[in-house]
């Protein structure tokens, strides 16, 4: 065999072990689902929303007990001001009412509007905004994939296994603290 022919061969060999290679880069099993954390038992009695990270978080006496990734406003940076701005309102609040009949699965409300809130919207001749909720994904979206974008008008969503969660372990009261 002259070496054209073995360089020919050499050559189909290193494109055959080549696109092998290739190949097995490219088949990946899809990752195993995460395994379900344990339910955490009692109660809360605080929850900090951090805005540019998208996560919520949980506390009992200080202690952080599970985070979770969250959708926000449709216009998610800066303060609420407005009724249909978008935007997420920030500062100190208290859950003051839960509606299991929501249609976004459950729904925990916070106290937006407040007073300052209201003053400041009152001078301004516009609505503050109000029906502020952690809440689930919308009914009709049962079944289906959580949506992660931001999508909400205004409120904080999880997917509807965590408010389930979320539902159970936070008592009225609970304080909610949002931040940019």
């Amino acid at each position: 065999m002259n070496w054209l022919g073995r360089f020919i061969r050499a050559f189909i060999l290193l494109g055959a072990l080549m696109l092998g290679l290739l190949a097995l880069y490219q088949y990946r099993l899809p990752p195993a689902p995460p395994l379900p954390l344990p339910p955490i038992s009692g109660q809360i009695d605080r929850i900090l929303v951090e805005k540019s990270a998208r996560r919520l978080t949980v506390y009992r006496d200080g202690e952080a007990l599970r985070t979770y990734r969250v959708a926000l406003g449709f216009s998610p940076v800066g303060d609420k001001v407005r009724q249909g701005d978008g935007k997420t309102p920030e500062g100190l609040f208290r859950i003051n009412r839960r509606n299991a009949a929501s249609a976004f699965h459950l729904s925990l409300g916070i106290d937006y509007p407040q007073k300052a809130h209201v003053i400041r919207a009152r001078s301004g001749g516009y609505s503050p905004g109000g029906d502020i909720f952690i809440h689930g994904q919308p009914n009709s979206f049962a079944g289906k994939p959580t949506l992660r974008r931001d999508w909400t008008a205004g409120c904080i969503a999880v997917s509807d296994s965590e408010i389930e969660e979320l539902w159970r372990i936070t008592p009225m009261g609970t304080v909610v603290e949002i931040r940019a």
